[in-house]
């Protein structure tokens, strides 16, 4: 059973709503070809300005005839081939028209004979079964309707989307502007990946999980590079940043020791909003603004830098795109694991999600470190445990899966 925590630490859910109401101050619009528009963010409902198909077209290659003149067995006139593409004259009486998939019906036609029930002598054909009005036939509209609803302000485009307007002839849409977003790493122990490693030193993973984050929102980040640890080169970086960007991540550097500045850096040129959550892990995780640049502070801890971006940053950005709605979709599965009841922060631990005789089961990964940057590649998503909660198997709990987030 959860119960509330008295900490001073922040619950998760009060700063997502904290975020998302900063992010959604900052929507602007642009209009973008349809081409380009895949991945963004419709800021007006969408209707549609034509009927799709446009006009009454063959399901089949066959023949278009009149049921209700038709006599099944005797042969009729062949009196014109009608391709896709072509305009066709209107269907002259006791003939049929030879007639492709997706071509229009001509007029005084009301159905389709597929080939495969009718029998051709040169100019003539004979139809061999029984044919009712509308058979065979995709009528005007019957996928889309002349100003019907299509889609919502606030979704984000999907390539179906994206074929759907193109089907109604739309050829431009209006959509959230993407953010300018600079990505920092701080530490004097960073790297980049080609470099031999020094006594000391460490690969810079976080740049390269969060870049690939941000482009897959269609961000490209701006390369604010590695800042050590010094307080007045973190402050000038921030500053510099600011200039150039909407919104600026880092990793690193917001905890309590003495090498940490980002916060610091923050407070003294710009306004700190939030520090500490409840919430493992991520704990120290920092938020605020230069001027009108918003700041996210992301722990230094491989983990941590990616379960906050995907709780916290993820969310602002898509908001600042226009986005409406839960982008953390979430289901619920059972726990195959037990845990002692948690203490005040709410935990997003890495499970896979395996078979079993009846029905899938959450297992957790052996290490649930926030250093161990291996679990999260191999999890299948995060499972979600309130503070003050214990867990038993069989246990229904929140699953944020990979696949539907990232």
């Amino acid at each position: 059973m959860a119960e509330p925590a008295t900490s001073a630490l922040m619950p998760i859910d009060q700063a997502q709503a904290m975020l998302l109401a900063e992010a959604r101050a900052r929507v602007a619009s642009e209009t973008v070809p349809l081409a380009q528009a895949g991945g963004r963010v419709l800021l007006h409902d969408v209707t549609s300005a034509c009927d799709v198909p446009p006009w009454h077209n063959s399901a089949m290659d066959g023949y278009a005839v009149d049921s209700q003149s038709l006599r099944s067995g005797a042969p009729m006139p062949i009196s014109q081939r009608i391709p896709a593409g072509a305009a066709p004259g209107a269907l002259a009486p006791g003939t049929a028209a030879r007639i492709f998939t997706g071509a229009p019906l001509p007029e005084g036609a009301d159905a389709v004979v597929m080939q495969e029930n009718c029998q051709r002598q040169g100019d003539h054909v004979t139809v061999n079964k029984a044919v009712v009005a509308g058979e065979n036939v995709r009528g005007r509209g019957a996928d889309v309707a002349m100003g019907s609803a299509l889609l919502d302000a606030g979704h984000r485009l999907r390539p179906q989307d994206i074929g759907l307007l193109a089907a109604t002839g739309r050829a431009t849409v209006e959509v959230g502007k993407r953010p300018r977003v600079a990505l920092i790493t701080t530490g004097d122990e960073l790297v980049a990946p080609g470099q031999m490693l020094q006594p000391g030193q460490i690969y810079n993973s976080n740049f390269y999980t969060l870049a690939a984050l941000l482009r897959a929102l269609g961000i490209e980040p701006i390369d604010g590079g590695r800042v050590p640890d010094s307080l007045p080169e973190t402050e000038e970086a921030l500053r510099r940043l600011a200039q150039q960007a909407d919104c600026i991540i880092t990793s690193g550097g917001v905890s309590a020791g003495e090498e940490d500045h980002v916060r610091a850096a923050l407070q003294r040129c710009g306004k700190l909003t939030l520090w500490k959550l409840a919430l493992k892990p991520g704990k120290p995780f920092a938020f605020g603004r230069i001027d009108h640049t918003l700041l996210f502070g992301l722990p230094g801890n491989p983990v941590s830098a990616f379960v906050t971006f995907l709780l916290l940053v993820r969310p602002a950005l898509l908001a600042m795109m226009g986005a409406s709605g839960d982008s953390l979709p979430g289901r619920w599965e059972r726990a195959g694991f037990t845990l002692p009841r948690s203490g005040e922060r709410q935990a997003y631990l890495r499970v896979c999600l395996q078979s079993a005789d009846e029905e899938p089961l959450l297992q957790l990964l052996p290490d649930q470190s926030s250093g161990v940057l291996s679990s999260v590649a191999y999890a299948d998503g995060l499972a979600v445990i309130p503070a003050f909660t214990s867990v038993a198997v069989g246990d229904r709990l929140r699953f944020l899966a990979f696949g539907d987030i990232v």
